[in-house]
């Protein structure tokens, strides 16, 4: 089946900056996408539309929550189901801290390798 064409990405800095990926164990990961479409969630209040604004179908929206919350200890979405109003979906408390320790990380790891960073930047091809 064909996938739609993606939404061209934000435009990016210049300088290079670092994607977390978080291998919790062999199987289950928390990295800038999921991260993303909690943000989303939390801002939307909906899984549809925080998979609409990352161009994700419904289903592969509410498989990454599901497999999210089946994840952690404690559920990091709370659905509600529809009705005349629609549905809904929410962030919990535990979600909150799950992006803001992720969001931490990725901080502290960039204030860690910035020298790095821009020595790479400075090994980089002009006009690239």
């Amino acid at each position: 089946m064909a996938r739609a064409p993606s939404r061209s990405k934000p435009s990016r800095s210049a300088e290079p900056e670092l994607s977390i990926r978080i291998d919790l164990d062999e199987e289950d990961a928390l990295g800038p996408g999921k991260i993303r479409l909690l943000e989303l969630v939390r801002e939307h209040g909906s899984i549809s539309s925080a998979g609409r604004a990352m161009d994700m179908s419904y289903r592969r929206a509410w498989l990454l929550i599901d497999e999210l919350n089946r994840t952690f200890r404690k559920p990091l979405v709370e659905t509600q189901k529809g009705g005349g109003g629609g549905g809904g979906a929410q962030l919990t408390a535990f979600g909150n801290e799950v992006i803001r320790l992720y969001r931490a990380i990725g901080v502290d790891a960039t204030q860690a390798t910035l020298s790095h960073l821009q020595s790479l930047q400075r090994m980089r091809a002009i006009g690239r």
